[in-house]
């Protein structure tokens, strides 16, 4: 049991880990355009990206698919700069049907980039383990719920901005986005594979 919650403290530490922003960056561009009105789908949304991220890792720890780290490492700022830039220019309407599949659909295939993009560290961590499922559990443990406290964070800091301070959503979303984009920009330079 303890090396379970050892395993949940390293998801925590995953994706709520300043000097690796990628995880906090994708998870504020994702949840930028909602509120708490439609908090449902920002934990669908949050939680489709832990199934995926964890699902790249168990593809990497048993050898079903191995991907080339300089290409994920590239990807994943590639994932965080469309999710602004769609928040930019996509559907106003975030909460109809379609929209929020679309989101699924995205948030799926980035959830994928961002677990290869640390399944070689995972690896590594539980090299020699017998039982590879538990430290998997944990950490995907981990992650959901650093993932709702950042997305819960966004949500209130989108409340004060347009419910106190009354900003309008959209321009909320779009000074958010292209933060995002900016902050984002650096790491596409970095990790471009040429």
């Amino acid at each position: 049991m303890q090396e379970f919650w050892f395993y949940i403290e390293l998801g925590l530490q995953h994706v709520l880990d300043i000097n690796a922003y990628d995880h906090i960056l994708f998870l504020a561009a994702l949840a930028l355009p909602f509120t708490f009105k439609s908090w449902k789908n920002v934990l669908l949304l949050a939680t489709v990206f832990t199934f995926t991220h964890c699902l790249a890792l168990v593809f990497s720890v048993y050898e079903v698919m191995v991907i080339d780290a300089s290409w994920i490492e590239f990807l994943i700022p590639v994932t965080i700069v469309s999710t602004a830039l769609f928040n930019l220019v996509g559907s106003t309407d975030k909460n109809d049907d379609k929209s929020i599949w679309f989101h699924v659909l995205v948030t799926g295939i980035f959830g994928l980039v961002h677990g290869f993009g640390f399944s070689n560290y995972f690896k590594m961590m539980i090299m020699g383990e017998e039982d590879k499922l538990a430290p998997l559990l944990g950490f995907a443990g981990g992650i959901e719920i650093s993932q709702v406290v950042i997305v819960l964070l966004v949500l209130l800091l989108a409340y004060v901005v347009q419910t106190i301070l009354k900003v309008k959503q959209s321009l909320f979303v779009k000074v958010g986005s292209i933060l995002i984009i900016i902050i984002t920009i650096p790491l596409l330079y970095e990790t471009f594979p040429f």
